[in-house]
């Protein structure tokens, strides 16, 4: 019987020892073949608290990355106007995402980290953490957002200011209508930056009011128009406005339908009595004496002649007193307003004025040589007085300087709003509206009327103005028709500046 040897046994033991540890090495092996292809996996996927723009991507790969970014920055962009709600794709806005290269940058920090340590510490199951945001990498055309803006939003949304209207039946302006808009260049920063975030996608735009701007001037010229022919007038009228804070005013003739060459010469009648206040308070001291302060009350409230010709003779010169007034105004440069004598019956012609007005060949009105004037220049003269009061300035002060003060201005303002005549310009306005004015009208040598005036300062609260309205028939001047005529040419100047309120 064979039996084997100590040698064989001690063989056998060798080989299986060595195949044991064979099939252990390479179960090893196997193992850290498996888990480096774990190991390996889990590095294809973003290590956590890695952010790019702002979006996490830790525990995810590469595709889905991607797709976290893009769904959040092609989100439309909200933006708000008042109630409206606006959706807009960022590509519309100019918007592109630079998303390779996002990626790329992801890769790249996470490769910063050396590979034996994140093994290791995948290997004693460590988490593989990051903190680090990869920043936005895009571009915005910012021209195009504005482009957008003017070309989508603000012709959609947008309100403009709509002036006031003019409604002749009622001879006033109806009041016109705010508008709304907002800043582009605002708005289009906004967009930018809501295109820039992952979380901020709204823009609410601040919106302004576009004020309702003025009537217009040409508006108010054609109503005025349309008022003296619905009246019937057939006689001329000449209209002098100028707005006291410096806008634009108005300065026509008209008749019969046609608008004529203004500043005609016309005969002043009792608006001179403004020209003789200015050389009165030229030369007299302020406050003037009782007695003088009562002749110009007079001259002004009842519009007597008497108080009249009586102050030129005590305080300008007994017999030169209305070419004094006269010498005055041409110091201020007005050409075609003058007195030639005083106003007393008979009395004597003390000159006779040829100016560019009485000179004209087109129009002649026959007016008086004692006492001519133009609308423009009696309505400058009322300007200048309203400037020298309220702010001490103008032609007066530095024409006559030293010698009219901002008080006497004043002064000569208020004897002006004392005449509380209830007709022609003051029976247009409303009631409590301040006015100060100087009316006029005289009875020619044929015993009849032909022209009719007023001129005015109006203070109201939509702006302060000069008016001054003329007015002239070669055949008659019924005084009831011209009276209805200038009010209602007084109302719809009043409503211009101060227009009624929407229904």
């Amino acid at each position: 019987m064979f039996h084997e040897g100590p040698a064989v046994k001690s063989k056998l033991i060798r080989y299986l020892i060595l195949g044991t540890s064979l099939g252990m090495i390479l179960a090893a092996l196997s193992l850290s073949l498996i888990e480096l292809m774990k190991f390996q996996q889990a590095r294809n996927q973003y290590p956590n608290g890695l952010r790019i723009a702002g979006i996490p991507v830790g525990g995810v790969d590469r595709q889905e990355a991607a797709r976290r970014v893009e769904a959040i920055y092609q989100t439309p962009i909200e933006i708000h106007y008042g109630d409206a709600i606006i959706h807009v794709t960022p590509e519309d806005l100019g918007f592109q995402l630079n998303l390779p290269a996002m990626l790329a940058a992801a890769e790249e920090r996470q490769n910063q980290e050396a590979f034996w340590a994140q093994l290791w510490d995948y290997l004693w199951n460590r988490p593989n953490e990051i903190q680090a945001d990869i920043p936005l990498q895009a571009s915005i055309d910012k021209e195009q957002i504005i482009k957008y803006l003017k070309s989508e939003i603000m012709p959609r949304y947008d309100q403009p200011a709509l002036p006031a209207q003019p409604q002749p039946e009622s001879l006033t302006f109806t009041a016109g209508q705010n508008g709304q808009t907002f800043n582009v260049e605002l708005a289009a920063e906004q967009i930018e930056a809501a295109l820039r975030s992952p979380e901020r996608r709204t823009v609410i735009l601040s919106l302004s009011q576009l004020a309702s701007p003025p009537p217009s001037i040409q508006h108010l010229k054609l109503m005025i128009q349309q008022t003296i022919d619905r009246a019937g007038f057939d006689g001329l009228v000449e209209i002098y406005m100028k707005p006291l804070a410096g806008q634009e005013g108005l300065h026509f003739a008209y008749q019969n339908g046609q608008n004529l060459p203004p500043d005609i010469a016309f005969t002043a009648a009792s608006t001179i009595k403004i020209p003789i206040m200015v050389s009165i308070y030229r030369r007299e001291d302020f406050p003037p004496p009782p007695d003088i302060l009562q002749m110009l009350t007079l001259m002004i409230t009842e519009s007597k002649n008497e108080p009249a010709d009586r102050l030129m003779e005590v305080v300008l010169d007994p017999i030169r007193g209305p070419l004094i007034v006269t010498e005055d105004m041409q110091a201020l440069g007005f050409q075609n307003t003058f007195l030639a004598g005083y106003f007393y019956m008979g009395a004597p012609l003390l000159n006779i004025f040829e100016t560019p007005a009485n000179s004209r060949t087109d129009i002649n009105l026959q007016p008086d040589i004692y006492n001519q004037t133009t609308p423009r220049e009696m309505g400058m003269l009322l300007e200048d007085i309203y400037t020298c009061a309220e702010s001490n300035n103008g032609p007066l002060i530095t024409t006559f300087s030293g010698q009219i003060m901002q008080e006497e201005c004043q002064q000569i303002l208020d004897l002006l709003t004392q005449n509380k005549l209830p007709y022609l310009l003051t029976a247009g306005l409303p009631e409590g509206i301040k006015i100060a004015h100087k009316h006029g009208w005289i009875e020619e040598t044929d015993g009849l009327l032909h022209t009719m005036s007023d001129a005015a300062i109006v203070y109201t609260a939509g702006g302060d103005y000069v008016l001054l309205i003329y007015m002239y028939h070669p055949d008659q001047l019924v005084f009831d028709q011209g009276n209805a005529v200038m009010a209602a040419l007084s109302k719809v100047v009043y409503s211009f500046f101060n227009p009624a309120p929407m229904n």
